[in-house]
């Protein structure tokens, strides 16, 4: 997980297959932007629920107080979902910096924090797909 910080703001990223998506979580009025879109507005209702998911477990207490820009970019909408959840949970548990929080997440889900490392197998050479072989004639 890479963390860095830039005076009060603290930038978080996570990855899931080709998707990669970067937060910016700093103080402010509970608002979320995904790619300079807010999260009413953005994909459709799965993917709005799938990200809504670590921001209804932190709670209002945190969620109102802080806000958070996502940029995310490469693969699909499923991909993005998931790299945009695991960003905002990190940044989440970055900025409050409760271990408390951290432990909730690990426990309703443990993609919330750590991400899913399993990628595409790529094709072998002269073969059509990554597992199957060519078919063998022996006549």
């Amino acid at each position: 997980m890479q963390t860095k910080t830039q005076g009060k703001a603290i930038v978080v990223s996570g990855k899931r297959k080709r998707a990669i998506a970067r937060a910016v979580i700093k103080p402010g009025k509970g608002q979320i932007r995904i790619n300079h879109t807010l999260l009413d507005n953005y994909g459709n209702k799965l993917s709005r629920m799938r990200i809504m998911e670590p921001l209804m477990i932190a709670g209002d207490n945190l969620v109102k107080n802080v806000k958070i820009d996502v940029n995310v970019f490469g693969g699909g909408w499923q991909g993005q979902t998931e790299a945009s959840r695991l960003a905002i949970a990190r940044a989440l548990v970055a900025y409050s910096n409760d271990k408390r929080l951290e432990k909730e997440f690990l426990e309703y889900d443990r993609n919330l924090l750590i991400a899913d490392v399993r990628r595409n197998e790529a094709s072998k050479p002269n073969d059509s797909k990554p597992r199957k072989a060519r078919q063998k004639s022996y006549r």
